[in-house]
Parts: structure tokens; sequence; C-alpha cells
């Protein structure tokens, strides 16, 4: 990166506040993606590296209404990385700019079902504000040796005393509240009334009696597990496959009595972005790539946006993952999908009094 490059990206970190701590990962080239850590891979975007001579430059968050915060007020990005939940929010904020999709090579190859969710990539006036990028679930986790699997068929363990001290779920109001709405018996949150927040908000409550940590990323999951601090967790499938490569004794319930949440993020493109569009587009591009596909199966354990790059993947690979059919994959879930502005903002500051034990 640039010198005066790299000032201007600085100087508008200083600007997010007192206590507000942006981490960045420099890779020396002007493009600036705000991500979720663990997705500055290289691999996930050779191409836009062999075609620029340098990595982009990543800043991480930890969900995304903190995101939208450090945004709202000053942190400049040309690529940021949301989920389904919050694209119509940054949209309505007026963070964003439409996508040019006729620059981004494969675009007619994004997974069919994934495009078809309402309001999801395109608005009814025809521009395209999002490029699906990875799906997955929040699941429940657990340590093999220390949970037998008849313990782990409901979602409610995660309140059972006997787990004091070895819970963690994530520091991510989303994630928690599709928790909590599974166990009350909600699969559409959209529709939330007050008794369910309540009783919702009551089995978080709950929950943080047990809880050893809030994690916020995979090494915080990760360390939990393989340091034998945690024996459940409400996580992703990229921590299975981390585990499970270390020898770690766990597993994944996607079928719990009460299910699971799934969830579909991807790349926007930000509004007054200070680097190169033709950089951002060329990123765009490097993350659709089929080739892609595999990889992000098999080291992450998320299904990929492009669905010609999931196609050429072999069957027993997807169906182990459970990506080998969207439909089934969606089916009997919570969808994380938007809710309501006011039931967001109760929910955010409803998490951080239960986080702090109220």
């Amino acid at each position: 990166m640039n010198s005066m490059f790299r000032r201007l990206v600085l100087a508008a970190a200083c600007t997010i506040g007192a206590g507000a701590v942006l981490a960045f990962a420099e890779g020396g080239g002007d493009l600036v993606v705000f991500d979720w850590s663990g997705y500055e891979d290289p691999l996930l975007h050779a191409a836009y590296t062999a075609k620029n001579g340098a990595e982009p430059t990543f800043a991480f968050f930890g969900d995304e209404d903190e995101a939208f915060e450090k945004m709202r007020a000053g942190f400049k990005a040309d690529i940021a990385h949301p989920c389904s939940q919050s694209v119509s929010k940054w949209r309505d904020a007026g963070m964003l700019q439409p996508l040019d999709t006729s620059r981004i090579s494969g675009w007619k190859d994004l997974n069919p079902g994934i495009m078809a969710m309402k309001n999801l990539a395109t608005t009814d006036d025809g521009k395209t504000w999002f490029m699906p990028f990875d799906w997955g679930n929040t699941a429940l986790l657990y340590r093999t040796d220390n949970v037998t699997p008849q313990e782990a068929q409901s979602l409610r363990i995660f309140a059972d005393p006997k787990f004091k001290g070895r819970v963690t779920i994530g520091d991510n109001v989303d994630d928690a509240y599709a928790l909590a709405s599974l166990v009350i018996g909600l699969k559409d949150w959209t529709g939330m009334t007050d008794q369910q927040f309540k009783d919702a908000s009551d089995f978080l409550r709950q929950v943080h009696k047990n809880i050893r940590l809030y994690w916020t990323d995979s090494t915080d999951i990760d360390q939990a597990f393989s340091g034998n601090e945690v024996d459940l967790a409400w996580g992703w499938g990229q921590t299975l496959i981390a585990m499970t490569q270390q020898g770690v004794p766990i597993a994944m319930n996607r079928d719990t009595k009460e299910g699971m949440s799934t969830w579909v993020c991807g790349y926007v493109l930000m509004k007054d972005a200070p680097g190169k569009l033709d950089q951002a587009y060329d990123f765009l591009n490097a993350v659709n790539a089929p080739d892609v596909s595999k990889y992000m199966v098999t080291a992450f354990g998320y299904g990929h946006g492009n669905g010609a790059g999931m196609a050429a993947i072999d069957q027993k690979v997807l169906a182990d993952r459970g990506y080998d059919d969207l439909g089934k994959f969606l089916d009997k879930t919570l969808f994380q999908q938007p809710v309501a502005p006011e039931l967001k903002k109760r929910m955010i500051d409803e998490f951080e009094k239960i986080k702090a034990g109220y």
C-alpha cells in the first residue's frame, strides 16, 4: 500500500471513536476489504493478487452491527462482507453503491436458489447490491469425550447447569437470537412478538450463566475447544473442520430437535470507496471464480456462491458437508433474514445487557 493511502486509511480508523479498535492485515494494495477474520486467506482471491501484484488490505469486524457503526462513524472501505440480514440495512443507510454485474465474470453462475431469495441481491428497481459468496449454518458443536450424542439432541443443552463454565456462543447478536428463537420454537423471526422476544432473551440469560467466553472469531472458538476449555459451542462449520484436523474429539449436530440456523453472506461495493473501482471488480471476480468453490467447502466448511463451481465438486464431499441440496439445507431451519430496524435494535440492546449480567 502506498504511504499516502495508508495514512488515509489510518486517519479514517482514528475517526471511529475512542475504544473502537480496527485490526488490519496489510497486503500492499490500494484496495481495502472490510471482512470477517479468516477471509484474508490468499487462496480465496488468488486471481486478484496475480493480476495486481499485491494482496488487498483487510480490516476486520466481529459482527455486521459493529461494522455498520464503524463505517457510519467514518471508516472507509472499498468492499465489505455482510450477511443476508444486514444488506437492506446497509443499503437503506446509503452506504452501498449498486454492482455492475456485467463486470463480474460468472455472475450467471451464482446459485439460483440463493439469488431468488427475496430482496437479498436485487431490488424491485432492478439494481443489484450484493454478490453471494459463502453460505452455511450455525449449529451445535460439542466435544464427544465430554458430551454424549444423546445429550446433544437439544439446543436446550446450552442452559443445562451441568455445563456451567463450559459453553461458548458468538459475540454476535444475530447468531445469539437465532439460537434463542429456535429454542422457543420460532423458525421465522421477522414476526417475533413481544412475548417471544422476552422468552428468547430469558433463554439467553440462562445460557449466560454457563458461558466461558463469547467468541468473536474462529481463533477464539478453536482455541477454546483445543484447550479443552469448553464442551459446547454454537458455531460454524469451519471449527468442525479445523478441530477434526487437529485431532480434537468434536462433532456437529445439525439435526437437533429445534433445528439449526442458516445464513448467506457476500460482498458489497461501498459508496464513495477510497480505492480503485477496477481493483474492486478484480476482487469480486477472484472470489467468485469456480475454482474457489472446492477450497471453500473443504477448508472452510461453507458453501460457495458460484453454483457452477459447486456442481463440479464430488457429490459425496458436498453431502458430507450438507451442501448437496440447497432446498434441503434451508428446510426446517431459521434463515437469518432481515428483521425490522426497531426489532434489531431491541436485540442489540438486550444482548449487551445479557452479556453484562443484567
